[in-house]
């Protein structure tokens, strides 16, 4: 028995629970696809660069490539989904999600590879948006307050989960595959995805067609990061020659198209009045530094670990996982209350936890370099997580105190989007860092490294002061 829409923002109730915990397993599934999607790579690069001898441009590409379009779509997916329907965005989104995990997985060079990566972020970008619009108008009050409690555990498992499963798949070689289980395993999970989606997703016949999609924003800002993150990649990997300088210097220009086209479209990505709110402007600043050193430095971590201390990557897997679980108890933590407690405070002493573990790591890495065992990061790791934890999913909640109800929808699309392009960028920016420093060796790539993450992140900090106080009692509808 299926759930069927009325009006919309109406439920016809059904007699059984059954179907709602039903689609409620579906929307996590999809959305733990997304989570273990994104951090996969972050052990299997160095894997997967050996095997198709992709060398360092690969291993920069293999994140950066699925965040991009991750964050460039994220807001249209969500307007797709209320022009043509949620539900039919949903299995679009699943089905092609799916189609690109086999084409990544079966992938016989590293420049298919990265366009089923981008394949990949793109139909998700379709896909995530849509599960929480179909819960907010199938579920009652009490059921959605159920969900969202599940959101949580079921999510901090996957970013757990998801390296630790690139981790011991590689390492099991299954069938002589290597690597390319990490996303075989997507087709399995995504065709189970689709048969429930087709039988238990409510139809969704109050689609508004008039809703407008500014696709040519979305363009605009395509192209702005991909020529910036083309031109950084190539030009740290091959020389500054006039191929990377002319993609950056195209980048700039389409990112100046796209702001005027902000300025100038009757419906654009994000509400002028959001631009002009210095809670949220000084909150997305914060964001897109502190999230972009935090996701290089997840990165080039790994990349210690595999590059200096020749672990392989189910010992990878294992000897990062204090960070992550740091990470998820922290964000527990400051979703749980601290942030209602302490508002701008918990950024500000998240951040600064995040600069303790990256200096613990430093200092271990010039006093000992490479010679160090596996497990002996594993307390800064544990810092850097928590710290992490208590930062990442607090800035936007506190940088949408002061936006009203009406905004709140842009506002909360927008962090989402910034979010990943600010992984993306991190992600290239510090592996680049990385690989440009490692002629001098792999400890003296990783000090370079944390020094400029330790950098980056504390020009953060004065930032924070600029933002909203305290974050507001209850979420934002």
């Amino acid at each position: 028995m299926t759930t069927t829409l009325t009006e919309p923002g109406t439920v016809a109730t059904p007699r059984s629970s059954r179907p709602m915990w039903a689609i409620l397993g579906l929307v996590l599934l999809a959305d733990a696809l997304d989570v273990i999607d994104a951090t996969v790579t972050n052990i299997a690069a160095p894997t997967i660069a050996r095997d198709l001898h992709g060398g360092e441009s690969l291993i920069k590409w293999l994140g950066p490539a699925y965040l991009l379009a991750m964050g460039v779509l994220l807001v249209v997916g969500g307007r797709l989904g209320d022009k043509f329907g949620q539900r039919r965005l949903f299995l679009v989104g699943m089905g092609g999600f799916t189609l690109a995990s086999a084409v990544a997985g079966f992938s016989p060079d590293p420049a298919l590879l990265i366009g089923a990566r981008i394949a990949q972020g793109a139909f998700g970008a379709l896909l995530i948006p849509q599960g929480m619009a179909i819960m907010t108008k199938a579920f009652d009050r009490d059921m959605l307050a159920k969900a969202f409690g599940l959101f949580g555990p079921v999510l901090g498992l996957s970013s757990v989960g998801g390296p630790v499963l690139a981790g011991f798949l590689i390492s099991a070689d299954l069938f002589g595959l290597s690597w390319r289980p990490i996303f075989l395993v997507n087709i399995v999970l995504g065709v189970v995805g689709l048969i429930m989606a087709v039988r238990i997703l409510p139809r969704d016949d109050d689609a508004d067609r008039s809703t407008v999609v500014d696709v040519r924003a979305s363009g605009l800002l395509g192209v702005t990061m991909l020529g910036l993150l083309y031109g950084l990649i190539e030009g740290s990997t091959n020389g500054w020659g006039v191929v990377p300088i002319v993609s950056m210097v195209v980048g700039v220009l389409f990112f100046a198209a796209f702001a005027h086209r902000q300025r100038t479209a009757a419906h654009p990505l994000i509400m002028p009045s959001l631009m002009k709110n210095r809670s949220f402007t000084s909150g997305l600043l914060v964001c897109l530094v502190a999230v972009a050193a935090g996701g290089g430095l997840l990165f080039v971590l790994s990349l210690f670990l595999q590059e200096g201390l020749h672990a392989g990557p189910r010992e990878t897997s294992l000897g990062l996982l204090p960070l992550t679980l740091g990470f998820v108890a922290a964000g527990f933590a400051a979703m749980g209350g601290l942030i209602v407690k302490l508002g701008r405070r918990l950024i500000f002493i998240g951040l600064t936890v995040v600069l303790a573990g990256c200096g613990w790591m430093l200092g271990l890495v010039v006093h000992s370099g490479t010679d160090i065992s596996l497990w002996a990061p594993a307390p800064a790791f544990f810092v850097i997580g928590v710290g992490i934890g208590l930062s990442f999913a607090t800035i936007p909640t506190v940088a949408l105190g002061d936006a009203s109800p009406a905004e709140a929808g842009s506002a909360s699309g927008s962090f989402s989007s910034i979010q990943q392009l600010a992984s993306a960028i991190g992600s290239a920016a510090v592996t680049s860092v990385f690989f440009q420093a490692a002629t001098s060796g792999p400890a003296h790539a990783m000090k370079v490294s944390l020094v400029v993450v330790l950098a980056v992140t504390a020009l953060s900090l004065p930032v924070v002061a600029l933002m909203p106080r305290k974050a507001p009692s209850e979420p934002q509808e």
